[in-house]
């Protein structure tokens, strides 16, 4: 089947030494269940998913101890059966040596399974079923940066999935897992990609393998028998299995600078994936495992292992029988794309595919960095054609932006360049260095971006408030206008009737009042000192305190009014006007009392002296 495919070449491309048969030379061996499992809950791109167990609890094999609630990533599970120890921060795999949040589970030894729901005929499902078993699973790429499956496996609309990529390349030196996984699991990795393609529903199904694995090949060719799956068995070169150089073999398709694979109708999945997605489906079974290589000189019994995930790799390593006194460098990963570890207290994750322990002779520390001498070796061997050497200067000279534009993202740090590099210059940590710093200031203009559109809001809003409040004054004075010219007209009015209603005609009145009171209390105090023995018992002004009474109401009903006036306009002076209302209150109710005494006293005298 693979003679009749037509195949193409990249441009670039190196040829390492393999050392792939040290790993290969026994069967896939169980690592065994360690002591203490960490599970970092970010072992996917997009958001680090939340606990949903708590420390002290039970928790059995398969069971879901953390998931993501909305966004982009997948839940977590326990790999065997135990108590959940704790949850905090603790070292994960990354370059920096960084930590990061994670449940720490003790096993129990017993091993003891969840309750599984298998599905014996995925066709009886909605796609979307299906989609949501294999999130639900925790299923993410299993042989790159660890994309979710069920979002790579629902592409947009106006991107339909015409060919659909199995990579079973694995180019990279010593790194056997999937030629193992591939051996001895071919039926598992066939059926994957059918529930995959039954979801995209591809014209053509192509499984890539290099031709240094043949019996990978064979396997699959079995496995493969009587189905449209194609089986291409393309030339090992490194990178063949990065995925933009496959689809280029496979396809003679070039992905355009900036895109994805489905910008030309073609997805890629990874053979640890296809496993994933039908254990998911055919067993139920999470994804709690997965096959790590163990390899270099520096281990007794290198070779494949299923590890759950969660396992220290001092714990793996002792399984392959690591001798402590001969390693010289750890690496996580390959000798290309990995990097050197700087503790083995971190956990196998669902990206893990290899850990090479080196002696000193085999994988030698770098020589110093000298100048670049313009050989031009890195641009002949990029697989992306990019330019190697004006990307390098750009990085060190900081001029990110030229970098950019040289298409630096396109990079996919295969480590060919630095490979080839004569002076020794580490030219991929110039671009992952450049590349970081860019998002860096990418976060920050985005940061900054968004505070100048909150700062343009607020000075909008102030701005719309300013004219709001500009509108209001001006219809509070027009309403003052209009209320002050009904009230001259009232005046007027008044005025020619004789009476006096005005604020100023009001005013006259209190202090009439006022000296009236005087003069009769100047006239009482005379009279007692006159006749203080006697004091004579003087008939009470019914008619004056009715005045006062009535003078007082009047003044009383003017400030209301006035006040409803500047309540109505939302005058500045509404407070003052409350309290005048107020103090008229109090006047009005002390000539009421004043008034209801007087009649009291003049219905209590004698009749003698009410008649004078």
């Amino acid at each position: 089947m693979s003679s009749t495919i037509k195949l193409w070449d990249f441009s670039g491309g190196i040829h390492p030494a393999e050392n792939k048969e040290r790993s290969t030379s026994r069967p896939i061996q169980p690592a065994g269940i360690p002591g203490q499992l960490v599970l970092p809950l970010q072992q996917h791109i997009g958001a680090p998913a939340k606990p949903t167990v708590a420390i002290g609890d039970a928790v059995l094999k398969g069971q879901k101890i953390a998931d993501v609630s909305h966004g982009m990533g997948v839940p977590v599970h326990a790999p065997t059966s135990g108590v959940i120890e704790s949850i905090g921060d603790y070292p994960v795999p990354h370059p920096s040596g960084m930590a990061d949040r994670c449940i720490v589970l003790k096993p129990d030894g017993k091993d003891e399974w969840c309750e599984r729901y298998s599905i014996s005929d995925y066709r009886s499902l909605e796609r979307d079923e299906a989609l949501a078993i294999i999130h639900s699973a925790g299923v993410s790429g299993m042989g790159g940066a660890g994309f979710p499956t069920d979002i790579k496996l629902r592409p947009p609309r106006d991107r339909k999935v015409d060919t659909l990529i199995l990579n079973g390349a694995e180019c990279e030196p010593y790194i056997t897992a999937d030629d193992m996984t591939m051996r001895e699991r071919a039926h598992d990795v066939v059926a994957g990609l059918k529930v995959m393609a039954w979801i995209l529903r591809p014209e053509r199904c192509v499984i890539g393998i290099e031709d240094n694995k043949p019996e990978a090949a064979a396997a699959l060719r079995q496995a493969t028998q009587g189905t449209q799956i194609e089986l291409a068995v393309i030339p090992t070169k490194y990178p063949s299995g990065g995925e933009k150089q496959l689809i280029q073999i496979l396809t003679g398709m070039e992905v355009p600078s900036g895109g994805i694979p489905a910008d030309i109708g073609v997805m890629c999945q990874n053979v640890g994936t296809a496993v994933a997605v039908a254990k998911a489906i055919f067993e139920g079974s999470p994804l709690i495992s997965r096959v790590v290589t163990v390899t270099g000189e520096a281990v007794r019994n290198p070779g494949n292992f299923e590890v759950l995930l969660g396992t220290p790799l001092n714990y793996l390593l002792d399984q392959a029988g690591l001798q402590q006194d001969r390693v010289s460098r750890l690496i996580l990963g390959g000798p290309m794309m990995g990097y050197t570890l700087t503790t083995t207290a971190v956990p196998v994750i669902k990206t893990t595919n290899c850990i090479i322990a080196a002696v000193a002779a085999e994988l030698p520390a770098p020589p110093p960095e000298q100048a670049c001498i313009r050989c031009g070796q890195c641009a002949e061997v990029c697989p992306m054609e990019l330019l190697p050497q004006q990307l390098f200067w750009h990085a060190k000279a900081t001029e990110f932006e030229k970098a950019e534009h040289l298409n630096l993202f396109d990079c996919i740090e295969c480590g060919a360049c630095s490979y080839v590099c004569p002076s020794s210059i580490p030219l991929v940590q110039y671009y992952r260095y450049a590349k970081g710093e860019i998002r860096v200031q990418r976060a920050e203009q985005l940061k900054a971006d968004r505070a100048r559109e909150r700062f343009e809001a607020r000075q909008q809003r102030l701005e719309r408030e300013q004219q709001e409040k500009e509108l209001r004054r001006k219809e509070r004075a027009k309403a003052a206008a209009e209320a002050q010219a009904n009230k001259k007209a009232e005046a007027e009015r008044a005025a020619a009737n004789g009476e006096a209603v005005d604020e100023r005609a009001a005013k006259s009145a209190l202090v009439e009042q006022a000296l009236a009171r005087k003069r009769a209390s100047t006239e009482a105090s005379n009279a007692k000192v006159a006749a203080p023995a006697e004091p004579a018992l003087e008939k009470p002004d019914i008619e004056a305190l009715e005045k006062q009474f009535a003078q007082a109401q009047s003044k009383l009903d003017t400030m209301q009014a006035m006040l409803e006036d500047a309540k109505a306009q939302q005058a500045d002076n509404v407070d003052k006007l409350e309290r005048a209302v107020t103090k008229n209150h109090d006047r009005v109710k002390r000539a009421e009392e004043a008034l209801a005494d007087a009649r009291k006293i003049l219905a209590t005298q004698p009749e003698s002296q009410s008649s004078d």
